[in-house]
């Protein structure tokens, strides 16, 4: 029996889990490592018995020649270069070995481009590492890519990281395939969060039938080994460096269950307030909806199902979807400063503005709620507030929103009358400093709404497509209600 094949709990060192490849007679394969040495290599061949595993090893590093065995690709350090690495070695693996040793051996290419802590120290510690394999001798090939973050300080650091992360990545994709939250735990094995990140994992291939990359994206998020994913329209994993580099941002937080006028109405109308900023004109901006990771587990464990289905819906309406396991929205927008320095805006109503203002979410912080707006505002951020009538605002509370720090009681106003930016009510305490952000245009009132959709509430909606009731699919966008029928989401029952 192969070391490691029969292990449930033993938390393997990283020599130890190289051994055991090395010593797994069928397994048989290239390394190909570009940007900071070869560092996984390195391991393979410190923990012994390496001639059984290694068939070449390889470091492209000057540019010439690395264009002139991969060929070119817009970035060295990208996706695209990663995938030409692959598609390479594992030709030329299967080229030159398939006829003296394939009938016995399952062949495998190991390949990563990074870019570690630069001589002045100024670049991003980044890169993209991918294993591609076979299963049996002469099968078709399955894959892992993962793009990846380096945190340590020091060059030498980020290097041993690298070297340990490749190793748990390989001997994820032959060992631990068939369980994919240990598969994502054992990619940080012997380094934890705090030295790296995994932002964006993919997996293709027989070796990973029923697997879904969105589900593997979003236990990324739940096991702690990156803060935030990111989804396109069509439900693929997207990279978020390469979709917020250097734009401006604007997002709507919810839960979106389900997404309905008012989501809609909302995000529509905070962007056209937002590309007329003086500084976002002229910029590229990126619009998408967000869900938190507590949305999410509201059960206490992750509802996959749940997810997909706000994913999708999200998606046939053409919005990128970002899940987080941000909180607060000082961390939120602060996640956004890692890619671009542009402006970003947040689109919230009424109910979401006054848990901005609920003190109890900045205990932790030494200055508190001061502290935690100083960090939200400090880099051109806007707060664009949608508006709620009175009686919405009392259903809300009713049927089992949060109880805020303010509330909408104290207004003497009919139903029908709104509740805005400009006269909602904050805590005594508290209303100079909303005053301050409102004067000083860090929170605006969103203009233009459409006022026959103020009174939807998703909860609301929620438990009407529960209960049978009809009349809810007049709440939520068409393409929206069509799907919820056609695939009964949200516990849909067709009324009597």
């Amino acid at each position: 029996m192969v070391w490691g094949m029969s292990e449930k709990k033993e938390l393997l060192t990283t020599n130890r889990k190289a051994l055991t490849i090395n010593l797994d007679e069928p397994k048989y394969g290239t390394f190909a490592e570009i940007g900071a040495g070869q560092e996984v290599a390195r391991v393979f061949f410190q923990a012994g018995g390496a001639s059984g595993t290694v068939a070449k090893t390889i470091s492209a590093y000057d540019m010439n020649f690395s264009d002139a065995i991969y060929g070119k690709a817009p970035r060295y350090v990208s996706r695209e270069r990663l995938g030409l690495m692959l598609d390479h070695e594992y030709n030329l693996l299967h080229e030159r070995l398939a006829v003296p040793r394939g009938d016995r051996t399952t062949f495998f290419v190991f390949a990563d481009t990074v870019a570690t802590k630069g001589f002045k120290g100024t670049n991003d510690a980044h890169g993209w590492m991918g294993v591609r394999f076979q299963t049996e001798p002469g099968g078709p090939p399955s894959e892992v890519l993962l793009h990846v973050r380096m945190w340590d300080k020091e060059n030498l650091q980020q290097q041993e990281a690298l070297g340990i992360a490749g190793t748990n990545l390989i001997y994820a994709a032959f060992y631990y395939r068939q369980d994919p939250k240990r598969f994502i735990q054992s990619l940080v094995d012997h380094l934890g969060v705090q030295r790296f990140e995994v932002d964006m994992l993919t997996v293709s291939g027989p070796a990973f039938a029923g697997y879904d990359d969105r589900v593997m994206a979003l236990h990324l998020v739940e096991l702690g080994l990156t803060n935030a994913v990111l989804f396109g329209p069509q439900g693929e994993v997207l990279q978020p460096a390469e979709v917020f580099y250097k734009k401006a941002v604007l997002l709507e937080r919810g839960s979106f269950r389900p997404v309905t006028h008012v989501n809609v109405d909302m995000l529509n109308c905070a962007t056209a307030q937002f590309v007329q900023e003086p500084q976002v004109k002229g910029k590229d901006v990126v619009v998408l909806m967000e869900i938190t990771m507590n949305n999410l587990l509201l059960t206490g464990t992750l509802d996959a199902e749940d997810f997909l289905q706000r994913v999708d819906l999200l998606g046939e309406l053409g919005f990128t979807t970002m899940v987080s396991n941000y909180s607060e929205y000082y961390r939120l927008t602060a996640y956004f400063r890692r890619f671009t320095k542009e402006m970003i805006g947040v689109a919230l109503g009424i109910n979401n503005l006054l848990e901005v203002f609920n003190e109890k979410y900045y205990e932790h912080l030494e200055g508190g709620i001061l502290e935690s707006f100083g960090r939200m505002f400090k880099n051109a951020v806007k707060l664009y507030v949608y508006p709620m009538r009175q009686e919405a605002f009392d259903r809300f509370q009713a049927i089992g929103g949060k109880a805020p720090a303010g509330s909408a009681a104290g207004h003497a106003f009919a139903a029908a009358v709104l509740i805005t930016a400009k006269n909602v009510h904050i805590e005594p305490h508290l209303r100079n400093l909303y005053d301050h952000l409102l004067e000083n245009h860090y929170i605006e009132g969103i203009t233009e709404f459409n006022q026959a959709v103020l009174g939807i509430i998703s909860r609301d909606v929620l438990g009407r497509i529960r209960d049978g009731e009809p009349g809810w699919e007049q709440l939520v966008p068409p393409t929206v209600a069509t799907a919820i029928k056609a695939r009964h989401l949200f516990g849909y029952r067709a009324p009597a």
